[in-house]
């Protein structure tokens, strides 16, 4: 068996998409909304920026510490933990906040959100950034080609009688 090069190179490809449902979350949905949050999976490169979340939230936590003085101190380390970035988080939810904030597509997130959602909602928090995780492990889909209905069928001459 030999790898199609040729066909791989011209082939195109979408993200693919997972509703994965969340109804302890119904409250913040319109009344006849599904209650689904949309994520997709993740590019080599998203993949990337997720493994360097930790590092990015260790480097942006020691910048904010080196920007105040003593008396802010206190405020600062309340703004890092709002934001996700406080010197306890684990890199695991760090990595998990990045991810839940670039594979969501319905609704799109940032990083408040997502830090929002994690301290509040963790076992659907898990849920969203398993499923990406999943799909990223699926890799994109073949885009669908758009199929045409076809000819419009013409019309028939309505029959004189039937007025």
């Amino acid at each position: 068996m030999t790898f199609d090069k040729k066909k791989f190179m011209k082939t195109s490809f979408e993200p693919r998409t997972q509703k994965v449902p969340v109804p302890d979350l119904k409250e913040f949905f319109d009344d006849d909304a599904e209650l689904f949050w949309v994520v997709r999976n993740l590019s080599g490169h998203e993949l990337g920026k997720i493994n360097e979340a930790e590092q990015r939230n260790k480097a942006i936590s020691a910048i904010l510490d080196g920007i105040i003085s003593v008396d802010a101190k206190d405020k600062v380390d309340a703004i890092k933990a709002s934001i996700g970035l406080g010197d306890n988080t684990p890199s695991d939810i760090a990595r998990r906040l990045e991810m839940l904030t670039i594979g969501s597509v319905d609704p799109v997130i940032d990083h408040e959100m997502a830090v929002k959602v994690c301290t509040y909602y963790p076992i659907e928090f898990y849920q969203l950034t398993n499923a990406i995780t999943q799909l990223t492990g699926q890799g994109a889909q073949v885009k669908k080609k758009q199929s045409n209905s076809g000819a419009t069928p013409v019309s028939e001459i309505p029959s004189p009688s039937a007025t």
